[in-house]
């Protein structure tokens, strides 16, 4: 049997659980396709909970959404979208994602990050020299440089100076002139055989010669430490974002924010007050615990790391979000391997160490299936492919005298031909990173070759056997073919249809309206009698800035002032606000305490169509869809078994 692509895969596995299925009860058919029961339940089970409408949560109600479901299904497949090349590679994509725990990947996976998480406690000093070659090098290139790296390496041993050596002997760029110092660096920061090297030799200590990609490598380790521990640390920020609503400076801002906890305005009060960043300003600013390297800004995590006790607060700095004042909320504990697995079990599939999980993966399929292989392909494709392949146009004629040659077996009734690999090879040749010689492309393309056919075909017999893969996988298979349908057939369209969605909202204005809201000022302090005079210069006349400026003298901040249109629920506006002309009284909140001087009461009114452009639009695909599910009921028969449908209400009574 020789299965030529995805798309032939894929309407295998389709005829298959139909036939698999065929003891299971039929609770609708559409058209002509069978809807099986064990499906419907497994569906209804996994989302009861996700349905918000009480009437849909019944079996009849949850009916109606199934139905719909397998609608948009056949759609997309009418459609041709399972045969659309993004669909098929984000489809294995997740395939092979979905299989690795039955592929024996999860357990040589595991191991690797065990090992990755006992070598991150330590951090390692190391110096190199490299003297570069190529895997496309010719060997008389290869082992003049294997020599040249070994006569260095045997000086060291010697007792001789490493950085001299390295001075004398290094090829990498910038290595002589630093004398190959690599500073201090951790798990997955270096290539993995170099990595390896660096944490199996002794401080004081010279590795052997390792090769990687750029060459032959020997390394000197002058220290190990213990790496630095996560950090909890709390923060405000006021966004550095330009705005012409705005009427303060973010710089001026963080500064007097700085100047009431010196006040002894209380640090959460401050965060749920006056940070921008909402998400964590609700929680008093606290963010989550993170390490070194793993914010994508430089300036706050050396400042978070530079805080040495619990409590200590920074003087505010800007990083490219904004400005900041972050507090140190703990040092934490190394975190345990459990704590860690997800994480490192992701870089280890992603990075080099995955080519040593597919070794051993490869080789436990060969074992189960017993894989049966002719070696005798490398010199005929050594002869069979011209140099033109080098330059990314190689041709051959299709009907070459090997083509059904099989170049390997699996199971004893998956034949791949030299023609299929030839085919691989030409349609591979275009693709970045192609190596330089015949030889490695046959190699490295054969690796990759014989990887993808023999994970499919284990998928294949996964599917087969075993239902939980096969119900999971199906459902993934249609929710990407329901996500294609629903962007192609409503959501592009209302976002491109702009005439129909002004002619909506010009027909539904009436959804669209600003509630009450005010314009006003707001100021805040977290002193009584401050916020008592600030309220009596408001009365007397004076402008928010007169208040600001007579109030907070000589660098002392004592109040804060803010102008704006705000609606009733703005977190500005304190809790209970009761909403009349004028000033208001003094409220309590978040520790502080706030004035609010109503200048005007703006009564509701509708909305610009550009004001709520993103919710038309939103309203207009639900509508769309609406009107869209209504014709594929109308093109598409669904008839429903009485029979099968009582026994399931029965189940769930």
């Amino acid at each position: 049997m020789k299965l030529k692509n995805i798309s032939i895969l894929i309407l295998f596995f389709v005829a298959f659980a139909a036939s698999a299925q065929k003891k299971s009860d039929v609770i609708m058919t559409i058209g002509d396709t069978p809807v099986y029961t064990n499906e419907f339940v497994r569906v209804y089970k996994k989302n009861l909970d996700l349905v918000q409408d009480e009437s849909q949560k019944s079996v009849d109600g949850y009916l109606d959404l199934f139905v719909d479901y397998k609608l948009k299904v056949a759609a997309a497949y009418e459609q041709g979208l399972h045969e659309k090349p993004a669909y098929k590679k984000e489809f294995s994509k997740y395939e092979e994602q979905l299989s690795r725990s039955f592929l024996y990947e999860d357990k040589v996976t595991t191991d690797l990050a065990r090992q990755a998480y006992e070598r991150g406690k330590y951090d390692i000093k190391a110096s190199h020299m490299l003297v570069m070659t190529s895997y496309d090098d010719t060997p008389s290139d290869t082992l003049k440089a294997y020599n040249k790296i070994n006569e260095a390496l045997q000086k060291a041993k010697a007792g001789e100076d490493f950085t001299a050596l390295v001075k004398e002997y290094t090829e990498e760029r910038g290595g002589a002139e630093r004398g190959g110092d690599l500073g201090y660096f951790g798990t997955f920061s270096m290539v993995h055989q170099f990595e390896d090297a660096a944490y199996e030799t002794n401080v004081g200590e010279v590795s052997e010669i390792v090769r990687t990609q750029y060459g032959y490598h020997i390394l000197k380790v002058f220290d190990k430490r213990e790496r630095s521990p996560d950090v909890t640390v709390s923060h405000i920020m006021i966004s550095a974002r330009k705005d012409d609503a705005r009427t303060f400076d973010p710089e001026e801002r963080i500064n007097e924010i700085k100047t009431l906890l010196s006040q002894g305005a209380t640090f959460e009060d401050l965060a749920k007050q006056y940070s921008e960043d909402k998400s964590s300003a609700k929680n008093g600013g606290k963010l989550n615990r993170f390490s070194k390297g793993q914010l994508r800004s430089k300036e706050f995590e050396e400042v978070a790391y530079s805080l040495k006790n619990s409590g200590a607060i920074s003087e505010p700095f800007k990083s490219d979000f904004g400005w900041h004042i972050v507090r140190l909320e703990e040092k934490h504990l190394p975190q345990s391997f459990e704590e860690q697995k997800e994480v490192l079990e992701k870089k280890v599939g992603e990075g080099p160490r995955s080519k040593i999980v597919t070794t051993a993966v490869n080789a436990k399929i060969k074992e189960k299936y017993s894989f049966k292989g002719d070696d005798n392909f490398r010199p005929f494709f050594a002869n069979f492919i011209t140099d033109s392949i080098l330059k990314r146009k190689w041709e051959y004629d299709e009907n070459f005298s090997e083509n059904q040659r099989p170049i390997f077996v699996i199971g004893g009734d998956f034949t791949v031909t030299y023609g299929d690999f030839a085919a691989y090879l030409k349609e591979r040749q275009s693709e970045r990173g192609q190596p330089k010689s015949k030889a490695r492309i046959i190699e490295d393309r054969y690796d990759l070759f014989e990887t993808d056919h023999l994970k499919k075909y284990f998928r294949n017999q996964l599917e087969k056997t075993n239902e939980e893969y096969a119900s999971v996988i199906s459902e993934y298979r249609d929710g990407l073919l329901i996500f294609d349908v629903m962007r192609l057939n409503i959501w592009d369209k209302a976002k491109k249809d702009t005439i129909g969605s002004q002619a909506y909202y010009n027909a539904n204005k009436e959804h669209y309206k600003w509630e009450k809201r005010i314009d006003a000022d707001i100021i805040s302090s977290s002193q009584e009698d401050m916020i008592n005079v600030a309220s009596t210069m408001l009365a007397n006349g004076k402008s928010i800035d007169e208040v600001k400026n007579a109030l907070n003298e000589e660098g002392q901040i004592n109040i804060i002032a803010s102008s704006g249109k705000y609606e009733l629920d703005d977190q500005n506006l304190p809790e209970q606000f009761n909403v009349v002309n004028g000033i208001s009284k003094a409220y309590a909140q978040n520790g502080n305490f706030v004035v609010v001087n109503v200048k005007e009461i703006i009564a509701p009114s509708i909305k610009a169509y550009d004001e709520v452009k993103g919710r038309v639009i939103s309203d207009f695909q639900k509508q769309l869809e609406v009107d869209w599910m209504e014709e594929l009921r109308a093109k598409h028969t669904v008839v429903i078994n009485k029979k099968a449908l009582k026994k399931v209400k029965k189940k769930f009574d």
